[in-house]
């Protein structure tokens, strides 16, 4: 398992009866979990000493309690910070667990910068959401393609870039249904080094496109890969939904890209560590091609 594990701003403080306790800079929230499937005793004083609580409804979504958690502040990892403010279905903007996705780019993107610093790093960044890729692989140097379908979440990606030092950096932004950005794209004969996808298990594009991951997905992954430079240098994909498990990702990857590129295809589930009882908590599960 991949476990992103160098944050300070963010934790995992406790885990129980389907939900997490964390540790947002310095407010707590208590958000569900269906992977936490045990009880352990209520020993951190953080779930009686909450901010803000997400309370599921046995009909589907739910809504949130808050103790004086403002309606928005920041945190940082690294060198970037980002917004966060609670908002529909739990969500608070980020996803802690995909910074090992962004320390595995951002590396690869400051090697290749280091052998040649004239080579322009294009990436592309698919269902790019509130930016945390966007803005980790612009800050190590790359020029950034983000994409997302709805206006809210492309916006917010600018302040998150904008706080992390990034305003003037070259980052073009999309409001755009993915697959139909992709095939314009490949019409123009524009080609990336690196690619990354976050896709949602089910979506509707700004004119209502229909997306269901299981139906889509590897058809999205054959017309994307047609963007990638022969020498390009990366491909990940990132999956919250049960069925795609880590073998399916590396058969997806192998079978696209690697049969026409070469390199090497790892995946695996990305995690987040757990303060009080050391475990590991299971968020998903990354597909990662890599040009050797």
């Amino acid at each position: 398992m991949w476990i992103a594990n160098n944050w300070k701003d963010y934790e995992v403080l406790d885990t129980s009866n389907g939900e997490k306790l964390e540790r947002w800079g310095q407010y707590r929230l208590v958000r569900p979990d269906p992977q936490v499937i045990w009880n352990t005793p209520h020993t951190n004083e953080g779930w009686k000493k909450k901010n803000g609580h997400y309370h599921r409804s046995s009909k589907g979504g739910g809504e949130w309690e808050f103790f004086g958690l403002p309606e928005e502040w920041t945190i940082t990892y690294q060198n970037l910070t980002f917004h966060l403010k609670p908002f529909s279905f739990k969500h608070t903007g980020l996803f802690p667990e995909q910074a090992v996705n962004w320390d595995w780019f951002s590396a690869i993107i400051q090697k290749a910068k280091k052998e040649n610093p004239d080579r322009e790093i294009k990436v592309l960044n698919l269902f790019a959401y509130t930016g945390g890729a966007t803005v980790a692989a612009a800050a190590a140097g790359a020029s950034v393609t983000h994409v997302d379908a709805a206006k809210g979440m492309v916006a917010w990606a600018k302040e998150n870039a904008i706080s992390s030092g990034l305003g003037n950096a070259p980052i073009r932004y999309f409001v755009d249904d993915c697959v139909k950005l992709v095939e314009r794209e490949i019409r123009r004969g524009n080609h990336y080094d690196g690619i990354i996808m976050d896709p949602p298990s089910y979506g509707r594009g700004p004119k209502g496109e229909i997306w269901k991951i299981e139906e889509s997905i590897f058809p999205f992954i054959e017309l994307t890969a047609q963007l990638l430079k022969k020498d390009s240098l990366f491909f990940l994909i990132n999956s919250y939904t049960t069925g795609l498990q880590p073998a399916v990702l590396s058969y997806m990857l192998n079978t696209v890209i690697t049969k026409k590129f070469g390199g090497t295809v790892v995946s695996d589930e990305i995690g987040l560590p757990v303060t009080d009882s050391g475990l590991i908590l299971p968020c998903g599960a990354s597909g990662r091609w890599m040009n050797d």
